[in-house]
């Protein structure tokens, strides 16, 4: 079964090495003394860019697989729309 990132896989993967490069960054700043107030920033950098790769996710999510689902109807279209609501709820928790 292909998933709705299927296309932009390289892509995906070439942004969390970079948000993986960041958390790396984060504990040799934490390691170096650095600043709370330098670290603080680093770290919502950090999460701004966790936060774009998941939204790409859902709108990947919701234009293929939620999409697909919904074509074919039945339980399994209600059963995509109550994932991506869940999904949705806890990104905007988070």
């Amino acid at each position: 079964m292909a998933h709705g990132y299927g296309d932009d896989k390289a892509a995906l993967q070439a942004r969390l090495r970079r948000i993986e490069g960041q958390i790396r960054g984060l504990q040799r700043m934490v390691e170096d003394d650095t600043y709370c107030i330098d670290i603080l920033t680093q770290i919502s950098a950090a999460n701004r860019a966790l936060q774009a790769v998941a939204i790409g996710l859902l709108e990947g999510h919701l234009g293929h697989c939620v999409a697909e689902a919904s074509a074919k109807g039945g339980d399994e279209a209600a059963a995509k729309v109550k994932e991506a609501s869940d999904a949705i709820a806890r990104l905007v928790r988070s």
